[in-house]
C-alpha cells in the first residue's frame, strides 16, 4: 500500500468518474436505441410534433443521426424523416420544399444532436462560466467533449428557447390559458425579489470617431429586476429537487413586465394552493405596493399568506439610527444589540418606544435621522411585516439571503463581469 498518495487516488477517481460517465451514456444510447425502434414512441413522436408540421408534410424515408450523450458516447439512429412536398400529379416528379425534421428528435428536444441532459448542462456551463474556454474544459471534466464554438452556439440557443418559452406563456396568461402544474400543492412557499443596477450600452448614432472608426457608445444605468421563488422544508431547509426546483427568472423590464412575469410564475407553479406563502423583501416601495395585492388575487389565503421585510436590512437601518442616536461608539454597540435582540422577538412596538425616546435627545442631523429611521420602522410596523418570531417559529426564513444570493451571481459577476 506504499505505492498509494493524493496524486494516484486523484488519478484512480478520474478514471473511475470516466468509466461511471461512459457506463451511464452507453445506458442512455441503448435506451434512445430501443425508443427509435419502437413503433409506439415513433406514432407519439408524430402527434406530438404535428403543430409543426406544414399540412403538406409527408414522411421521406429515414434518415441517419448521431446523438452525443454522456461519457462522450455517440450513438447513430435511423429515424423517420418528414418534409414538405409540393403537389404534383405523380409521384416522381414532386419535389421538397424547406427544410424537414425527425419527429423523434424534435420531440426529445434532441435536433442539436445532444440529448437535453447535455444540453441544459452546457447551457448553464456556459452561462456562468467567465468565459467559454473555461466552459468548454469544465464540461470536459465531466465528459462532454465539444468545441467553444459549439459552447457558445447551444448555450445562446438555449436561453433563446427559453425565452420564447417565457413569452409564450406570458401570453397565455393573459389569454387565461396558461395550463397550471401544482408544484407548489400543500408546499411551504417563499417569494423574494429585489432590484440591482447595471449600465446597458446604447450605440452612438452619427459620425464615427476619425481614430477608431467607431460610433461609440452611451453607458446608462438600468435596473434589473430578480424574482426567486422555492419551497421549505418542514426545518425551514430551501428544497431544490428535480421533482421541486428553485424557480429564478428576472428582466431589464419597467414594473409592469416583471408582475406580469412573477405572477406567470406564481399561477403557473399553482401558488393559491400553497399550504403557507412569506413573501421576503427589502424596503423598495414598489414591492410592498404591489406584490401583496397580486398575492391576494391570485387567491391566497390571508391567513398563511404573510409579509417580511428582510430582517438583515432592517439591521441596516436599526444601526444608522445607533449611530444617529450615540455619539460614542461603546454606547451604540451597547444599545444595538439588545435593540436587534428586541426586534427578532417581534417586539417593535417596544422598539420603537425606545427609539422615540432616543430621537427625542438628539438635534440637527442626527435629529433628522433619528426621526427618518423611526418612521421607516413605523410604517412596517403598521402594516405587519415586522413579525420575525411568528415567522421563525413557523421554521419559514427571516432573511433574503437567497434573492441577495442571486443580484450576486447573476448582476454583479455575470452582468458587471466582477469575477475575483
Amino acid at each position: 500500500m506504499s505505492r498509494w498518495d493524493g496524486r494516484t487516488l486523484r488519478d484512480r477517481e478520474q478514471k473511475i468518474r470516466q468509466a461511471a460517465l461512459e457506463l451511464a451514456g452507453q445506458c442512455i444510447a441503448l435506451l434512445l436505441h430501443n425508443l427509435s425502434e419502437s413503433p409506439e414512441a415513433m406514432k407519439t413522436a408524430k402527434k406530438q410534433t404535428q403543430g409543426w408540421r406544414h399540412p403538406k408534410s409527408q414522411g421521406n424515408g429515414r434518415v441517419e443521426r448521431q446523438v452525443l450523450c454522456l461519457g462522450n458516447v455517440v450513438v447513430s439512429l435511423r429515424l423517420p424523416y418528414v418534409v414538405e412536398r409540393s403537389n404534383q400529379l405523380h409521384s416522381k416528379c414532386r419535389k421538397t420544399r424547406g427544410q424537414g425534421f425527425c419527429p423523434l428528435l424534435r420531440w426529445l428536444c434532441m435536433e442539436e444532436g445532444i440529448t437535453p441532459l447535455i444540453w441544459s448542462t452546457v447551457a448553464q456551463t456556459g452561462t456562468v462560466s467567465g468565459s467559454l474556454a473555461i466552459a468548454r474544459d469544465s464540461l470536459q471534466n465531466w465528459g462532454i467533449s465539444i468545441s467553444m464554438r459549439r459552447v457558445e452556439r447551444l448555450t445562446y440557443h438555449f436561453n433563446q428557447q427559453g425565452l420564447s418559452q417565457r413569452r409564450s406563456r406570458i401570453f397565455h396568461l393573459q389569454q387565461g390559458t396558461l395550463p397550471i402544474t401544482p408544484l407548489l400543492k400543500d408546499h411551504r412557499v417563499v417569494i423574494s425579489v429585489d432590484g440591482g443596477r447595471t449600465r446597458i450600452r446604447n450605440a452612438k448614432t452619427g459620425k464615427r470617431r476619425h481614430n477608431s472608426h467607431r460610433h461609440g457608445y452611451k453607458a446608462e444605468w438600468s435596473e434589473p429586476k430578480l424574482l426567486t421563488i422555492y419551497v421549505v422544508d418542514s426545518l425551514g431547509k430551501r428544497v431544490n429537487t428535480a421533482e421541486i426546483s428553485v424557480t429564478n427568472d428576472g428582466t431589464y423590464g419597467k414594473l409592469q413586465p416583471f408582475l406580469e412575469l412573477l405572477e406567470m410564475h406564481l399561477v403557473r407553479l399553482g401558488i393559491n394552493l400553497a399550504s403557507q406563502v412569506v413573501l421576503i423583501a427589502d424596503g423598495a416601495e414598489w414591492i410592498w405596493k404591489h406584490i401583496p395585492p397580486l398575492l391576494q388575487r391570485l387567491g391566497c389565503p390571508q391567513e398563511s399568506t404573510h409579509g417580511l421585510l428582510d430582517f438583515y436590512h432592517a439591521t441596516e437601518h436599526l444601526h444608522m439610527f445607533a449611530d444617529a442616536a450615540f455619539t460614542q461608539p461603546r454606547e451604540q454597540r451597547v444599545w444595538f444589540k439588545p435593540a436587534r435582540s428586541t426586534l427578532k422577538r417581534g417586539q417593535s412596538a417596544d422598539l420603537l418606544a425606545q427609539m422615540q425616546a432616543l430621537s427625542q435627545k438628539s438635534c440637527g442631523e442626527r435629529g433628522s435621522t433619528t426621526i427618518s429611521e423611526i418612521q421607516y420602522f413605523t410604517k412596517f410596523h403598521q402594516q405587519g411585516r415586522l413579525s420575525y418570531s411568528q415567522v421563525a417559529a413557523m421554521k419559514m426564513p427571516i432573511g433574503s439571503g437567497a434573492i441577495e444570493s442571486l443580484i450576486r451571481q447573476v448582476v454583479n459577476q455575470r452582468l458587471k463581469g466582477e469575477w475575483h
